[in-house]
């Protein structure tokens, strides 16, 4: 008998499935006013939408160029770092207007919206313009700098 009481005498409270299919006006009521639910509205809708509008595509940190000395920069390494928005767009890099594949030279570091070039062993010949290239659906942006390797 405790298994099944009869509906009049539960508790309230006791019995979250029925409260579930049958909510009393109270729970309503705070089911409405609870923050975040914005009204009538699915909550999941208003920010998606509005996160796609509003989400402009940038280099929140554009690259910085990078200045060493041969004789203390061969064997060392450079990075070259960006922060971009959204962290969901997708970066290449490329050097003098080639793109760069990864490789034990080239490293490519993302995490989040930090984006990082890790140049390995910097040698003269490693010297040029660097571009990191920024795509997101059919937009594009671009930020370069340079990497110099001052001869002694």
């Amino acid at each position: 008998s405790e298994a099944k009481p009869p509906k009049e005498e539960t508790p309230k409270g006791l019995s979250p499935v029925r409260a579930k299919k049958t909510p009393s006006p109270a729970d309503a009521e705070r089911r409405k006013l609870r923050p975040g639910s914005g009204g009538e509205k699915p909550p999941e809708e208003p920010p998606f939408t509005y996160q796609l509008k509003a989400v402009p595509l940038k280099f929140v940190k554009e690259m910085k160029d990078i200045v060493l000395k041969e004789s203390e920069s061969v064997g060392s390494s450079a990075i070259f770092e960006v922060l971009i928005s959204p962290s969901t767009a997708i970066t290449s890099w490329m050097k003098d207007g080639s793109n760069i594949r990864e490789s034990p030279k080239h490293k490519f570091i993302a995490d989040g919206k930090d984006r990082k070039l890790h140049i390995i062993d910097v040698q003269l010949s490693d010297a040029g313009e660097y571009t990191c290239v920024l795509r997101l659906g059919n937009k594009e942006k671009t930020s370069t700098a340079k990497l110099i390797v001052e001869g002694i």
